[in-house]
């Protein structure tokens, strides 16, 4: 066989194989990227230091925010169904939608998003996408609307066991809302359900400001708010108290960190002082017969 056709076969056959394994491997499915192995926290304590859940920043607060210990004071359970007012960005959803996901229920309720309302929309989202990532989260979570007057259901009336809300009041007290909100919680919750609010506490001798204009809020205004939508207070805590904060900045409670507003002018000072003072308070929807002044009748 001459040179030229042994050379003329050999490129044909070796660009047939090329080809052939070209077809083979162009035919065959890209492989699927296998799903992000989570475990869920197994307790208060795990679902508070997990790495897997939380982000590093959110974690570095905890010294200011005192989240175990809140959430104890508040009697937190595995089992219960929450609902979170106003999320925000997610710091307590980061804790509170894994440590209820085996046994429970977590809810966010929040301002739907709307063309008008930027902040709101992004918000929604965020929180949103960070429970679509987690199947196992979301799948023991959901987000409801919450815009009173019109919207206001934040679960079924009577079925929530807690309602959580983390400094939100001086927003409700500067849109005069601060009433419906309350009232929405009341209706949530069921007999015997628990109200848990953390705020910005303004000096106890200083005087009411109805709008709440540099963030801090006296603790009897709290209450009495409260109380006067049926709520009943069953304790208060110091856990979340900062004696170093005067509450006297030019720019309100947001001169504080995590805010900040001065930025660089005497951020020291500010950082220094730490996180705002806050109230820490516990409410209870009255049991029927207990706001009677009757006793229940036991089962036999």
């Amino acid at each position: 066989m001459k040179r030229s056709l042994i050379i003329a076969v050999l490129t044909s056959v070796l660009g047939f194989t090329a080809s052939a394994l070209f077809s083979a491997c162009a035919s065959k499915p890209a492989p699927v990227a296998a799903p992000v192995a989570r475990v869920l926290p197994a307790n208060l304590e795990e679902a508070i230091s997990s790495e897997t859940y939380r982000t590093p920043t959110n974690m570095a607060r905890d010294q200011f925010r005192h989240p175990y210990e809140t959430l104890n004071f508040f009697g937190i359970k595995p089992e219960m169904t929450i609902v979170e007012i106003t999320p925000g960005s997610g710091w307590y959803m980061e804790i509170l939608a894994p440590y209820l996901a085996a046994k429970g229920h977590y809810i966010a309720a929040t301002t739907p998003p709307s063309p008008e309302n930027k902040m709101a929309t992004e918000m929604y989202t965020k929180i949103d996408d960070w429970l679509k990532a987690r199947p196992e989260v979301s799948a023991k979570s959901k987000i409801t609307p919450l815009a009173p007057p019109e919207k206001i259901e934040i679960a079924p009336e009577g079925t929530a066991d807690m309602v959580v809300t983390f400094r939100n009041v001086h927003n409700w007290m500067a849109s005069d809302s601060q009433k419906a909100y309350f009232a929405a919680f009341f209706r949530a919750l069921k007999l015997g359900g628990t109200l848990g609010v953390v705020e910005h506490r303004a000096d106890a001798k200083g005087k009411s400001d109805p709008k709440a204009k540099s963030g801090y809020v006296l603790e009897k205004d709290v209450i009495k708010l409260a109380e006067s939508v049926g709520f009943k207070l069953v304790a208060t805590s110091e856990i979340n108290a900062n004696a170093k904060d005067t509450k006297d900045y030019p720019e309100g409670v947001w001169t504080l960190p995590p805010t900040l507003r001065l930025k660089d002018k005497d951020q020291a000072r500010y950082v220094a002082i730490g996180e705002s003072d806050r109230m820490t308070l516990k409410f209870t929807k009255p049991d029927k017969a207990a706001k009677n002044g009757k006793k229940k009748k036991s089962k036999t």
